[in-house]
């Protein structure tokens, strides 16, 4: 607050401890209308924007993710992703696989759609959680790479 406005706040409040009524005559001597207009800092009231509520499951991480997506421009629908969810990790955020090419390099698939560690890192998408293993963050990722590599998840039918 600029030195002014203390002082302004600091003589109104020792007006009104002097006596009884004595801040209310004083406003006007400051220019103020009312009370209210006593007040040195602007007022600002901000409407944060509803934030969506998504379900903590396979649908609202998809419906969020595709959100996301929109907001990058990823292509991708909801079907092409969940058809290629159920074939990489049956819907578990946890899946990983041990036993691959990738896991035999030391880069395990992991997550809904089963992507390694570099991919994810090449592919992250801002606004998601830097982990693999979050669902949204997988989901995005992956399809944003699916969107690099083959134009869309729609266009992914089988592992990639």
């Amino acid at each position: 607050m600029p030195a002014f406005g203390q002082h302004r706040r600091r003589l109104a409040r020792s007006l009104a401890v002097a006596g009884t009524g004595v801040a209310v005559v004083a406003l006007p001597l400051f220019g103020a209308t009312g009370a209210a207009a006593a007040t040195t800092e602007p007022t600002t009231t901000t409407a944060a924007a509803p934030a969506t509520a998504y379900p903590d499951n396979l649908d609202g991480w998809i419906r969020e993710s595709l959100d996301i997506m929109a907001q990058h421009g990823i292509p991708g629908s909801y079907d092409a992703i969940h058809r290629n969810i159920m074939r990489e990790s049956s819907g578990n955020p946890y899946a990983i696989n041990n036993w691959d090419s990738n896991a035999a390099k030391g880069t395990p698939s992991k997550g809904l759609l089963q992507v390694i560690d570099p991919t994810f890192a090449a592919y992250h998408v801002p606004g998601t959680a830097f982990d693999p293993y979050d669902p949204v963050a997988n989901i995005t990722a992956a399809c944003n790479y699916a969107a690099d590599r083959y134009g869309s998840i729609d266009n992914v039918f089988g592992a990639y």
